[in-house]
């Protein structure tokens, strides 16, 4: 388990409190407006009034206790970023930011935090793959260009099996004649995990056959992702 202090509880500020909290974790929570913080006083695990662009207020709040600060202060950018470069000088060693404009994010990069957050970016991504896979139930980016993306099966594969699908056999899975998809480069694309029901299959081998509403976990380029998951639904 681990402490959090949230700066800022509006819609964002709150939703990842609160979560977080459903994780197990502990919150205080910060923010400016007497009334946002009586709203929220019995849902968080501690909430504070409290100027947080006022670094002498903020030394109060024993953040040197947390173990990541996160920046949720909306619009108004000039209290971000003081709120921002007065963790700085507390010495508070994460911190996370949410950032609403490119020249927010330019600035705030310059203090050197530890990540910086485009909640509605990074949703609108989100959507914009949901809308063009809808195959892919979720997808999560972990750089060099791969991503790890969730699958339903949701019609009978007929003895199909992963090693039809995935490494170096994929180019041969699927006659080109019969797909408008794109053919993919070489390429590999690993299967991470497969849950059925209340089972988990994390050691996957040629032999394992996928079944109707199976949740398939792959890892791979985009490209070859694109390729591979409509044969897979």
């Amino acid at each position: 388990m681990a402490h959090f202090t949230v700066i800022g509880l509006g819609r964002f500020g709150v939703a990842a409190s609160h979560e977080l909290i459903h994780l197990g974790h502990t919150v205080t929570g910060v923010d400016s407006d007497s009334k946002m913080v009586e709203k929220y006083v019995e849902s968080l695990t501690e909430a504070v009034i409290c100027d947080c662009s006022d670094e002498t207020a903020l030394r109060e709040l024993d953040l040197a206790s947390s173990d990541v600060v996160l920046v949720a202060i909306g619009e108004d950018m000039q209290s971000s970023l003081l709120c921002t470069l007065a963790l700085k000088n507390l010495g508070v060693n994460v911190i996370w930011v949410k950032a609403s404009t490119k020249a927010h994010h330019t600035i705030v990069s310059k203090l050197g935090v530890d990540r910086i957050i485009h909640p509605e970016e990074e949703m609108g991504i989100r959507v914009a793959q949901s809308l063009n896979y809808p195959m892919v139930s979720n997808f999560l980016p972990i750089g060099d260009g791969l991503y790890v993306v969730e699958i339903h099966i949701k019609a009978h594969l007929d003895q199909t099996v992963l090693s039809k699908l995935l490494g170096t056999t994929l180019d041969d899975s699927t006659d080109d004649s019969q797909t408008n998809v794109e053919r993919n480069p070489k390429g590999k694309v690993t299967a991470v995990m497969v849950k059925r029901d209340l089972a988990v299959f994390s050691k996957l081998d040629g032999n394992f056959v996928l079944q109707t509403n199976d949740a398939l976990l792959l890892c791979g380029s985009r490209s070859e992702l694109k390729y591979l998951a409509p044969r897979l639904v």
